[in-house]
């Protein structure tokens, strides 16, 4: 058994916030890295595996938003994204640009770690009996390189939180999943009045899918009730 642990970036300029997540992740497991502002996560980017990055959205120079968009034009690795503001704006956003997950200001270093813990499992780790392919549509998903592949043989990388709604409906295809079933699944709690996030996330793969317009094929609206993927699923396809 590898004892390679996993390593977690926390990316924030509060000394009190990286020494306290340091502390308290370092104790249960994880090898943890900090950077206070984007240079310094650059740096540790290109030296060191990073399996998970905890990402504050105000920080000096490039702000949050920013690297995110940035680290998404390289790399899946996932993101919790640490925001001061309890506008939902600053959360649709990040989740729009790629952030898998979103945590507001003040939290527990208990629930930061919950919510690593959760990502860490929905990302993929740990899934070795898993098939490694799913074939639906004219689609291919390839569960360990994370990678939706067309017809055609083109290959588009999912993100985390793209990734994680996508095998929830090739769980359950021609199922109608509610609001709260699927924002558990990828942002590990129940819906909220009025939060976007669930209808972000379905945009967002639906776009991966080439399932817009007013009428989508694939994930169809059921109105009152939540989604549906209306697709014949074979499981294990090479």
């Amino acid at each position: 058994m590898s004892d390679v642990k996993t390593s977690i970036l926390v990316v924030d300029d509060d000394l009190a916030i990286r020494e306290l997540l340091h502390e308290h992740l370092s104790r249960v497991g994880y090898d943890v890295m900090t950077a206070a502002e984007g240079d310094s996560m650059r740096r540790t980017l290109s030296e060191a595996r990073v399996d998970l990055i905890v990402l504050d959205v105000m920080l000096p120079g490039d702000d949050g938003f920013t690297l995110c968009r940035e680290i998404r034009e390289h790399s899946q690795v996932p993101i919790i994204m640490l925001t001061a503001s309890s506008d939902e704006t600053d959360r649709v956003v990040g989740l729009e640009i790629g952030a898998d997950d979103y945590l507001a200001k003040p939290f527990s270093a208990r629930e930061l770690q919950a919510r690593v813990k959760a990502l860490l499992r929905r990302s993929g780790f740990n899934r070795a009996d898993n098939p490694r392919f799913v074939c639906f549509d004219r689609w291919r998903l390839d569960t360990q390189a994370h990678e939706l592949i067309s017809d055609q043989g083109e290959a588009t990388p999912l993100s985390g939180a793209d990734f994680s709604l996508l095998q929830l409906f090739l769980a359950h295809p021609n199922e109608v999943l509610d609001r709260d079933t699927i924002s558990g699944v990828t942002r590990g709690r129940e819906s909220m009045p009025l939060d976007r996030v669930v209808d972000v996330a379905v945009s967002r793969l639906r776009q991966r899918l080439g399932d817009q317009g007013r009428s989508p094929r694939l994930i169809k609206t059921v109105r009152g009730a939540g989604y549906l993927l209306a697709a014949t699923v074979i499981h294990g396809a090479e």
